[in-house]
């Protein structure tokens, strides 16, 4: 069976755009196996999250590391090429860490705050939404690069209804 090329998208931000933040998956292969949770491995996604958000590279809003895949709310600083930047990430942890990363990454601009803090919840709540804890609080690989709370500090707009964002259901060890 003969399956047609992938279409791939073009990361480039539009330049009367200044500062943009992004909603950004990044996989791994293959799909349903614990990569990323395991000893160590979590806590190196997560230092190098806060690594880029204390050079200034990406301002990170919040991140967790699922078992095989990363969220991230990211604002990458001015003349830092989201593609180029979220490469090198994973290189880095592919090579230091033996990560099989999924070619590419899925990435979302963020268009407005109420936006921004939908996105940071849903972040936030996605190991419970994989039924993975009861509670986020309970999930341990989960990071603010902004502080506590910081992008949920105003409350999201009740008048707003989206489609939930899908996730995939629980995944295999």
């Amino acid at each position: 069976m003969h399956l047609p090329r992938r279409r791939w998208l073009n990361h480039e931000t539009p330049a009367w755009v200044e500062n943009p933040d992004f909603f950004i998956t990044l996989c791994t292969v293959p799909h349903g196996t614990n990569q990323l949770c395991l000893p160590g491995i979590a806590e190196a996604v997560l230092g190098s999250f806060a690594h880029r958000h204390e050079s200034k590279l990406w301002h990170v809003w919040a991140c967790v590391v699922m078992p095989d895949h990363v969220h991230a709310v990211i604002g990458p600083s001015q003349n830092v090429d989201l593609t180029s930047s979220v490469a090198d990430f994973k290189r880095w942890l592919a090579r230091y860490q033996k990560i099989r990363w999924q070619r590419g990454f899925f990435d979302h601009r963020i268009r407005n705050y109420v936006s921004l803090s939908e996105y940071c919840l849903y972040v936030r709540e996605n190991p419970v939404r994989a039924g993975l804890v009861s509670e986020a609080s309970h999930w341990p690989f989960y990071w603010e690069g902004a502080g506590t709370g910081a992008c949920l500090s105003r409350p999201i707009s009740l008048t707003t209804k989206r489609e939930p964002l899908r996730t995939a259901g629980r995944l295999r060890e």
